[in-house]
């Protein structure tokens, strides 16, 4: 007589198999993408071009490549990406009214009076193969440099940080030192 094997009874699988991944979803940490905070210029109408248009002088321009290699080309010379932040501070706030760094205009800001503040503008091209990490360093050096010339006249103004002021001074010191950072579309600039 043959043995008869008893049946395992499956109903309970399911739940366990439920419980499982329910139990992992809720453990489990995703890794969420940080980005970098821009705001875009308004899409261009439909206009054609005018010869008339203001050009904008090279003086006035910040020119920033980055090869293929992560090596760094400032205004047509090497430079090393922990020179970049004052580089940029120097060009942003032209101190000294030098004739090779940006024009400055008058504007009358509030709280400020009337505020000599330059026309630059930061032109940033990558080449296709550049790596995301130093992408990502030249931005956060632009960046800081904003952000160290917006404290230091936050604190010679008002006694307080740029991010501890409120939105009425804020916005006044950021049309002194206005964020203009232009970025063109990726080439390939140092080859492979």
């Amino acid at each position: 007589m043959a043995r008869k094997v008893p049946e395992i009874n499956g109903g309970p699988m399911a739940d366990i198999a439920f419980l499982l991944l329910i139990f992992f979803l809720v453990a489990t940490t995703m890794d969420i993408d940080t980005g970098i905070t821009r705001k875009l210029p308004p899409l261009p109408e439909d206009q054609p071009e005018r010869d008339d248009e203001p050009k904008i002088k090279e003086r006035n321009v910040f020119e920033i490549l980055i090869n293929s290699n992560d090596r760094l080309l400032v205004e047509g010379d090497a430079m090393n990406i922990s020179e970049l932040r004052e580089a940029a501070k120097e060009f942003i706030a032209n101190p000294y009214d030098k004739k090779d760094l940006p024009e400055k205009e008058t504007k009358e800001i509030p709280f400020f009076g009337d505020v000599d503040v330059t026309k630059g503008i930061i032109s940033l091209q990558n080449d296709r193969g550049t790596s995301y990490g130093m992408y990502i360093k030249v931005q956060n050096e632009l960046t800081a440099a904003y952000r160290e010339l917006r404290d230091q006249k936050a604190m010679r103004k008002f006694g307080k940080k740029y991010k501890d002021l409120d939105d009425k001074k804020k916005k006044a010191i950021q049309e002194i030192y206005p964020q203009k950072i232009s970025e063109a579309e990726p080439k390939n600039i140092g080859g492979n």
